[in-house]
């Protein structure tokens, strides 16, 4: 198990750690992991299944005959 950092997880995701609080809040993202006082993290695998069903939600791209 991998616990990614506030750095990495921006850098995975790309949303800002505000909106990504408030998805937290709203049940949308998983949850942090208190790691000591000042230190939080994500579990990977969570982050990583969470980002898998938005790619599969998305639709397929339009292919145009040429």
């Amino acid at each position: 198990m991998r616990i990614l950092s506030k750095r990495q997880l921006k850098e995975l995701v790309l949303y800002s750690p505000q909106h990504i609080a408030r998805l937290e809040k709203a049940g949308q993202f998983p949850k942090r992991v208190k790691l000591g006082p000042n230190r939080v993290g994500w579990v990977e695998d969570e982050v990583l299944d969470w980002l898998t069903v938005r790619l599969e939600g998305r639709e397929e791209p339009s292919r145009h005959s040429c």
